[in-house]
């Protein structure tokens, strides 16, 4: 029985990057809640999601997500869309800021802020228009037979498509379910909301091309040897279907959270309204 459990335990491909990386935000996590008080939701949103991104990559399971289609389909839901909003929407910034020590945070993390390079960075990589595109662009680029190809047969390319993927959910996620106004907020409110409707649209589209195609649009999986016995084309049809309806769920899932930040703002009456113009009166009717 131990035996079985720890054959899904163990990684497919060990990352001493992914692990120390995990293990020092969770480090800082557990340090920064014991010196703020966290509520049991956003404890429990926060730990699932670290639990998801856990599972994603490193464990047994990867080798599934890289011998069946409809597999990675889950793997990359679970990195770009589920992992990621869970995570943003228990607001841990402050939680990991704490959780650093009072040295580390002066001498080191207040000069990196103030840099140059850093703002420009920040500036360009969580610009929304960007943070937008390039949280559609990855779900599309990857789904190229072609650039599918690269990313099973390079070990490089897999890993770098998985954090590409983690890293630009994470900032999307972060814009939209931003509970503070803009400014300082990057976007506006009604944006917020209307955002995930704009991206799952080109992501509905793409899943329904997977879905009714009637050719092995992956045949890479099928030389690197597949994990189940089903139908090529089932499989890729299940994979069409799982990036194009839960994807869109999540998607509206997070819309929904926008907005009840919207409804707080609106409510604590922190969104500035511009007035309206004055109306000037007609010289006849002043005279």
């Amino acid at each position: 029985m131990m035996a079985s459990v720890l054959k899904w335990i163990v990684p497919w491909e060990f990352s001493w990057v992914f692990l120390l990386s995990f293990i020092g935000c969770c480090v800082l996590y557990v340090r920064g809640s014991r010196r703020l008080h966290v509520s049991i939701g956003r404890r429990l949103s926060f730990w699932t999601g670290m639990l998801l991104v856990y599972v994603s990559l490193h464990t047994y399971l990867d080798y599934f997500f890289e011998h069946e289609f409809f597999m990675h389909r889950i793997q990359q839901i679970l990195l770009h869309h589920l992992a990621p909003l869970l995570i943003i929407a228990s607001y841990p910034g402050t939680v990991l800021h704490k959780g650093l020590p009072f040295r580390w945070r002066l001498r080191l993390l207040r000069p990196v802020r103030r840099s140059w390079p850093w703002r420009m960075a920040s500036a360009v990589w969580c610009n929304p228009a960007v943070a937008t595109v390039v949280f559609v662009a990855f779900i599309l680029i990857w789904l190229v037979p072609s650039m599918q190809t690269l990313a099973m047969l390079d070990w490089r390319i897999y890993r770098f498509m998985n954090w590409s993927m983690l890293a630009s959910g994470f900032t999307y996620w972060w814009l939209v379910l931003d509970h503070r106004p803009r400014p300082p907020g990057r976007m506006t409110p009604g944006i917020r909301v209307l955002s995930p409707g704009i991206t799952m649209t080109p992501q509905i589209l793409a899943g329904a091309i997977v879905t009714f195609s009637k050719a092995d649009l992956y045949p890479i999986f099928e030389i690197c040897g597949r994990a189940f016995t089903f139908n090529v084309l089932t499989a890729q049809l299940v994979g069409g279907v799982i990036m194009w309806v839960p994807a869109a769920l999540i998607e509206s899932i997070g819309g929904l959270l926008a907005m009840r930040q919207w409804l707080r703002l609106s409510r604590s009456g922190r969104i500035r309204r511009k007035p309206w113009p004055a109306r000037r009166m007609p010289a006849t009717a002043q005279q």
